[in-house]
């Protein structure tokens, strides 16, 4: 039997077992999750959650379906946070950093305070691909933001009001279009995908059952 231990949901009092995930523990308590309940496995950043343990000053953030209950976890979801999202055309944007400038503006307000970093669920180093992002090195901060979740907990802990996530996202596409080597090998397989070279394979893939499938994966053939 899991020892039990007390927690607060939306400061509402709870008694759940202490083996459960944040996520599993809402459940358990009663809640049914229908948003920030994405992939449950810590790939899609919709489950983003804040949380204090009683007695302790220091406001921390996870994601829920990978943390652990603790005794006397108080906890609140951010399931969705109103970051600044610009729109452009990917194929006009100059590679420079004046698109930063243009759309972005509020980067070059950073203060240097690291609570972005500190507060990432990835343990990202958010406020140096920022910093990528107002000198114009795409590359760079595309590369340090790669693991990126867009769950927005950075932007929420910023007193300049930066949307780090989509500053992230604009980098790795310009990186992606404009500066990345291209890829022969990738270019030649999106085109017998689009030509239908698959299709049947694919067909054949969708019958099969969920188990043959992750052996077929498990004992693929990796190129080196």
């Amino acid at each position: 039997m899991a020892n039990m231990v007390n927690i607060f949901l939306f400061g509402k009092k709870y008694e759940v077992p202490d083996n459960l995930t944040i996520m599993n523990a809402m459940e358990y308590a009663g809640y049914q999750l229908v948003r920030g309940c994405g992939c449950r496995n810590g790939f899609c950043g919709a489950c983003a959650t804040i949380y204090r343990i009683k007695g302790d000053k220091e406001l921390k953030a996870c994601l829920a379906c990978q943390t652990k209950v603790e005794d006397n976890m108080y906890i609140a979801t951010l399931p969705f946070f109103p970051l600044v999202k610009q729109v452009y055309d990917i194929n006009k944007v100059p590679v420079t950093e004046t698109v930063m400038m243009q759309l972005y503006p509020e980067i070059y307000a950073c203060i240097g305070c690291n609570a972005c970093t500190k507060a990432c669920t990835q343990e990202l180093n958010v406020m140096q691909y920022i910093a990528y992002a107002q000198r114009g090195d795409f590359e760079k901060c595309a590369e340090e933001s790669f693991d990126c979740v867009m769950c927005g907990v950075c932007s929420s802990r910023c007193p300049a009001g930066i949307s780090h996530p989509q500053v992230a996202m604009l980098a790795r596409r310009i990186n992606g279009k404009y500066l990345a080597p291209d890829c022969g090998h990738l270019n030649d397989r999106v085109r017998e995908i689009k030509d239908g070279t698959f299709n049947e394979l694919i067909e054949a893939l969708m019958q099969k059952p969920i188990d043959e499938m992750k052996e077929l994966y498990n004992t693929r053939e990796i190129e080196k």
